[in-house]
């Protein structure tokens, strides 16, 4: 009996390979991100290690000089997911710093009757611009462009010149520090981690994070299932609008004044710390602990920046539009990958 040989099975073209498996990876961007910020690191331990660059508190700085963009980067986090964009982050953030000055400092008001009160502002605010994307299909950029525009209008109506808050409340929050190690943070910097965590949970951990992904990821799908499209639209824009709030509230104790052009454009870099942190800009694939990384990354960048010295702070801007046409490639190549 003649022995059959056995011709060898050809690779399933349909079978993905490494590399197809490793672009789909939804994580990839946030691994990508996190390797980046310990390779800027390292190096600036490298290049900076006879100038204090390795000391725990020049790290614990990260968080507290970009708090208050930690904190609208996440609730720009909830918008991007959801397949938005919100363009009034950085007017309502100046806007906040003006309206907090001027009723603590001209109107005579305690600091703790104005923070629920500038918080309900923006929160109303966001609201408004979800319910008008909505329920009139405007575009979310026309939308939140004009808001960008009224809340900037609103700082110049409120006064045209910076007002300085001399309030004892404002600088005992502003000072007060909470010991961490060899270092401290600051009261910003603390509230900002506790966004962080709140957010991680609902968008991972709830039914409301559910559905902004479904939508982000499918809207028609997201319709099909039954799942509260406009609620969960209103509500995106809605905690966009409270934390955009909150961070000008922290904003505001970081420089302890208010300015009609306090965070001009502040809007665009938590967008890029969004994006450089893994989320789609088409919404629905994202992780709120890659914003982290983004805004870690920038603030890294302005660190080294300054122990370079020799550097003009623009280079943070040219740093910052390189890092975002890479991650916006990796997205393209990701999304290219998923759908063949």
């Amino acid at each position: 009996m003649s022995a059959t040989t056995q011709s060898p099975v050809a690779p399933d073209s349909r079978t993905p390979s490494k590399a197809g498996r490793l672009l789909g990876d939804r994580r990839l961007p946030v691994l990508v991100t996190a390797v980046l910020f310990l390779a800027m690191y390292l190096g600036g331990l490298s290049r900076y290690q006879n100038y204090g660059f390795g000391e725990l508190q020049v790290f614990l700085n990260l968080f507290i000089d970009n708090g208050y963009l930690l904190v609208a980067a996440v609730g720009a986090t909830f918008v991007i997911l959801s397949g938005g964009i919100d363009l009034s982050v950085g007017s309502m953030i100046g806007f906040t710093t003006m309206f907090t000055a001027w009723l603590v400092e001209r109107q005579g008001l305690p600091l703790a009757l104005v923070i629920p009160m500038a918080l309900a502002v923006g929160a109303l605010g966001g609201y408004v611009m979800g319910y008008v994307i909505h329920n009139f299909e405007i575009q979310p950029f026309i939308v939140t462009l004009a808001g960008l525009f009224l809340f900037r209008g609103l700082c110049l109506v409120i006064s045209k010149e910076s007002i300085s808050i001399s309030d004892s409340s404002v600088s005992s929050m502003a000072q007060a520090q909470v010991s961490l190690g060899g270092g401290f943070l600051s009261i910003g910097a603390i509230v900002a981690l506790a966004v962080l965590a709140v957010a991680f949970y609902v968008l991972h951990y709830t039914r409301f994070g559910r559905r902004v992904y479904a939508i982000g990821g499918n809207e028609q799908s997201a319709m099909l299932m039954g799942l509260p499209q406009g609620g969960t639209k209103i509500a995106v824009y809605t905690v966009s609008g409270f934390c955009s709030a909150l961070a000008g509230l922290l904003f505001t104790l970081y420089i302890q004044s208010g300015d009609p052009l306090h965070a001009t454009g502040m809007e665009l870099d938590a967008i890029a710390a969004v994006v450089i942190g893994g989320t789609l800009l088409t919404g629905g694939s994202g992780y709120v602990l890659g914003t982290l990384f983004g805004v870690l990354v920038l603030g890294l960048i302005k660190s080294i920046i300054q122990f370079e010295g020799t550097l003009s702070s623009w280079w943070t801007k040219i740093a910052t539009g390189v890092l975002l046409c890479v991650f916006i490639l990796v997205q393209r190549l990701m999304t290219t990958r998923r759908k063949t």
